[in-house]
């Protein structure tokens, strides 16, 4: 079980970090977990290295039923049997067992302190070697900036920033393996192709700030019934008064403004999206299923992966369905993100075609 967490530590990190260390031993130690005898745990939690802190947190929890499972020294270059249960915290730079990249300030320069970036670890499990990276890209800055252009400005900033991510994982340093890519994309649907959709038959009024002429509002409302506003846009403000249509069929209808992961479909695979989209959901603890007016509702956090880690799940699937994406939390409150999920098993075998490929998985 792998759990990957953003802005771990919260929004309020420098005072809240002090409370990581003991939540993460509760987990550890819980009874929901002590089947899993084994763990990995790496912590980002070095707020004060401006140059370094990305803010990211992944756990690797082992089942007692898997029996042989190892994973990649990048450093020595070879495979490690994995036993008991350990916690890395604070810098992350000086461990092995991982590779970590914070993304450089001049991909999102208006942003003075970005804790955006990536950590990958690399397993082999019975014959199947993958790697696992944890990432977090750059969010949308101003609701404004987004609707300007199609594809917005944002959008570019996280091609380059994934694809970053996706040459250094099959660079020529390390052998090539399956891998999957998971975390909070921060993907939004394209702005003004949906303002467009859902304001059709709106007439749209901009507002501007009286000392620099600068564009702060714009409403769109009704050609007639009463010219009712239907929707209210500013740089944090995305008020459209029927959020039913981002609920209605998990938001279906929405699926083709996502058009950011287009860029690389020969590169990344992903399952058929059937839940409603992950962010931004209220925060308030009675308001489960309620967005926040803040962003158009976006499928941000997603779980990604290689052709050949496709191969892998689907070449294990049989008539009894197996592989699950989903969404967890419908009803309760989550933060602004609901944690998104991917479940599948991996048949004997599966991995055998290369097999060869991956004798460096026996014990060193």
């Amino acid at each position: 079980m792998a759990l990957h967490c953003q802005e771990f530590g919260g929004k309020n990190y420098e005072a809240s970090m002090s409370h990581v260390d003991k939540f993460v031993k509760e987990l550890l130690s819980s009874d929901a977990m002590k089947e899993y005898n084994r763990a990995r745990v790496y912590l980002d939690e070095n707020f004060k290295s401006q140059e370094h802190f990305t803010a990211l947190g992944s756990f690797y929890f082992l089942h007692e039923s898997l029996k042989n499972i190892y994973q990649f020294d990048f450093k020595a270059k070879k495979y490690k049997k994995v036993t008991g249960k350990e916690i890395y915290s604070d810098t992350l730079e000086s461990t092995p067992m991982l590779e970590k990249e914070k993304f450089p300030q001049d991909y999102f320069p208006e942003c003075k302190w970005s804790r955006k970036g990536f950590v990958r670890t690399r397993w082999c499990v019975a014959d199947c070697a993958f790697d696992l990276v944890n990432i977090h890209l750059f969010h949308d800055a101003s609701n404004l900036v987004a609707w300007e252009t199609s594809p917005s400005v944002y959008s570019g900033i996280r091609h380059k920033a994934l694809g970053y991510v996706l040459d250094r994982i099959i660079d020529q340093r390390f052998e090539n393996v399956s891998y999957f890519v998971f975390g909070d994309f921060n993907f939004r649907l394209d702005s003004k192709s949906v303002v467009e959709t859902l304001c059709t038959k709106a007439t749209m009024q901009t507002v501007r700030a009286a000392d620099t002429n600068e564009v702060v509002k714009l409403i769109f409302r009704e050609s007639d019934n009463d010219r009712k506003v239907m929707l209210q846009l500013e740089k944090k403000l995305f008020d459209y008064f029927n959020q039913e249509v981002f609920r209605d069929n998990n938001g279906t209808a929405l699926l083709e403004f996502d058009k950011e992961l287009s860029v690389f479909k020969d590169r990344l695979y992903e399952l058929d999206i059937s839940f409603p989209p992950s962010y931004p959901y209220s925060e308030d603890s009675g308001q489960g299923q309620q967005y926040m007016n803040t962003r158009c509702p976006a499928w941000c956090d997603r779980v990604l992966m290689s052709p050949s880690a496709r191969e892998l799940i689907l070449k294990s699937e049989s008539e009894e369905k197996v592989v699950t994406y989903d969404h967890i939390g419908p009803n309760v409150c989550m933060g602004d993100h609901k944690p998104v999920f991917l479940a599948f098993r991996i048949a004997p075998g599966a991995g055998k075609p290369h097999a060869h490929v991956h004798k460096c998985c026996v014990v060193q």
